[in-house]
């Protein structure tokens, strides 16, 4: 019989991500958890010991390396506020074979903490870099530009909501920008840098996706993932700069997603994703001829990033059995190579339990697509199950890896993850089926997943939780007021419990954004209140978790305060876990390993 972990073990079991390349191509910058929260690191190409960069209490969002010199900027922010600042790390002593040399410091470059920055790319000299802000307008984003030993400049002023610089032209001298109305509708301008001029590059009727777009390395085009002219699935595509012409150069039968055009453009790499898991292609704009690497299990990749010379491709890869790890792909020889080996805990890799794609039939015979995982332990009864909403909602549950699955696998739970209707992957249409009135389609949708377990006798009916975050806590709140008699134990992580409250206090550059997929509170609100499981707090018939960060700007606390309240005044069992250095999730160790085992707890108290 394998050895049972407790739960501190697979929490402790760490990751890598966000590579960035050295300019001489020789290092890779990565982000890994070693620490307890993420931090930035480096680590030659050719493999060998890692090098901590950065020794903050705050999780590191993301880094990117200059194109010219051996010095990085960083962003963070405090206590997961999403207030995020922009630093720079240089090297300020001797010379090493790390290239900052054997001594560094950290500049913060933004000193404008009550803002949010998003770093928006080197220029090609590497004098200074672009990035968004909303330091003006709360409401709005803004495109600036900022020499390392200089202000910021204003380009662009936005039209409200995000807006955001996606890179420099070849010769520095505009900047691509993309405007997301919705998660269904985004626009393309282009600025030129000197004048802030900005010219539509984009314009269309009714919606169309324009995602993860990349300048060629000629500056004569934009390579991209759209859905422009009509389409369902996301195709490759490209636009020409100067006529705003745009042509389909593949249309798969599944969505592309991460399009990257390697710097000295021999490459294009993007993704597929294929019923949740990645598909890595690589088109070569020279020869035509697409290539994928072999032999990666099921999974997903992203982070995707070129070396400065076009021979490799650095991208991050996880999966069910495989927690998240950097690997580089040589195009030359076309074989990937792992080179970061995050610790598995002492765990064996034999123990992690890979899921089955299943699809099940909702209320209006819709098939939904589901991961279904099966307890590794046996036992002559039907195992108690986990159903997992995810968030977004424009999201969708991937074959990533969990150690939180994997722990509550081990202990004899099945976990079934369902992509009911407005999951992200599977079409603009499918995505769109759960929009403003169309909501409780996809409550409904997630009900039928405690129905197929019954019916297929796939778990115990009287020993079903439902467990999800942000949106998926919403998903909790409507199921456990909505279906009361499906659920034997409920866990709400950041979400939303009054749609009203939320979009009262939500982020205010986040709101228009979300009222495209939630509606308005002018033409709407009634429906919102109808909906909002605060509403309906007394049909929860079972227990309760509840988690939330104190500093979260997407779902503010408030929205826990709420349920929990109602929820001790009608004397449901509840337990409230509110953390006053965490955002919108759980970041830092010391969090995760207070809340993972009082839910292990809880779900053995109640499923057990």
């Amino acid at each position: 019989m394998p050895p049972i972990f407790t739960i501190d073990r697979y929490l402790n079991i760490r990751a890598a991500n966000g590579p960035s390349f050295s300019p001489d191509g020789r290092y890779l910058t990565f982000l890994s958890n070693i620490t307890g929260v993420a931090q930035l690191w480096q680590i030659p190409v050719e493999g060998g010991w890692p090098v901590q960069l950065t020794f903050t209490s705050e999780s590191v969002r993301g880094a990117h390396y200059s194109p010219t010199k051996h010095e990085l900027i960083f962003s963070m922010d405090t206590g997961g506020n999403e207030r995020t600042q922009l630093y720079r790390i240089h090297g300020i002593a001797g010379s090493t074979d790390h290239g900052l040399g054997e001594g560094w410091t950290t500049t913060d470059l933004s000193k404008q903490p009550k803002a949010i920055h998003g770093f928006g790319g080197w220029s090609h000299d590497g004098t200074q870099f672009a990035f968004s802000a909303n330091r003006e307008d709360p409401s709005r984003f803004d495109i600036y530009t900022q020499k390392l030993d200089g202000d910021a400049r204003l380009v662009a002023k936005g039209p409200g909501g995000y807006f955001s610089p996606r890179g420099w032209s070849p010769d520095d001298a505009s900047i691509l920008i993309s405007r997301p109305e919705s998660n269904y509708n985004q626009d393309l301008y282009i600025a030129d840098v000197k004048s802030g001029k900005l010219r539509h590059l984009t314009p269309h009727k009714g919606d169309a996706q324009y995602e993860s777009p990349d300048w060629s390395a000629d500056g004569k085009r934009i390579y991209l993932s759209s859905t422009a002219d009509g389409k369902d699935l996301s195709g490759l595509a490209e636009i020409d700069v100067v006529s705003g012409k745009l042509t389909y150069l593949e249309t798969p039968t599944h969505e592309v997603e991460g399009v990257h055009v390697s710097p000295r453009g021999r490459w294009i790499a993007y993704l597929l994703n294929v019923d949740g898991k990645t598909e890595l292609k690589l088109r070569d704009l020279k020869g035509g001829k697409t290539i994928s690497p072999q032999g990666l299990p099921l999974g997903v990749v992203h982070g995707i990033e070129f070396a400065p010379d076009d021979t490799k491709l650095a991208f991050v890869f996880d999966g069910p059995r495989n927690n998240s790890d950097l690997w580089v792909w040589d195009l030359s020889t076309n074989k990937p190579r792992q080179i970061t080996h995050s610790s598995r805990a002492g765990i064996p890799f034999s123990q992690f339990v890979e899921p089955e794609l299943i699809h099940y039939k909702t209320f209006d015979d819709r098939k939904v697509p589901a991961w279904f995982y099966k307890p590794t332990t046996k036992s002559d009864r039907l195992p108690p199950v986990i159903v997992y909403p995810h968030g977004g909602p424009e999201s969708q549950t991937r074959p990533n890896f969990s150690g939180v699955f994997q722990y509550f696998l081990a202990r004899g739970y099945a976990i079934l993850a369902p992509n009911v209707r407005g999951s992200s992957g599977y079409g603009t249409e499918y995505m769109n089926l759960d929009n403003t009135v169309k909501r409780m389609d996809s409550v409904k949708d997630l009900a039928h997943a405690a129905h197929w377990l019954r019916d297929q006798k796939q778990g115990d009916p009287k020993r079903l939780a439902v467990y999800g975050g942000s949106y998926g806590g919403f998903m909790v709140l409507a199921q456990v007021t909505f279906y009361p008699d499906l659920w034997a134990a409920g866990i709400d992580v950041v979400g939303i419990c009054n749609f009203v409250t939320f979009l009262e206090k939500t982020g205010a550059y986040r709101r228009a954004h979300r009222e495209k997929e939630y509606g308005n509170l002018t033409d709407h609100r009634k429906f919102l209140e109808e909906i909002s499981p605060i509403n309906h707090v007394d049909k929860i018939k079972c227990p309760m978790m509840v988690i939330h960060g104190a500093n979260d700007p997407r779902v503010p606390v408030e929205e826990a305060e709420q349920i929990v309240a109602a929820l001790k005044k009608r004397q449901v069992p509840v337990e409230y876990l509110r953390y006053e250095d965490e955002g919108h999730g759980l970041a830092k160790l010391k969090n995760r390993l207070d809340a993972y085992p009082k839910m292990a707890d809880f779900l053995d108290k109640y499923l057990k």
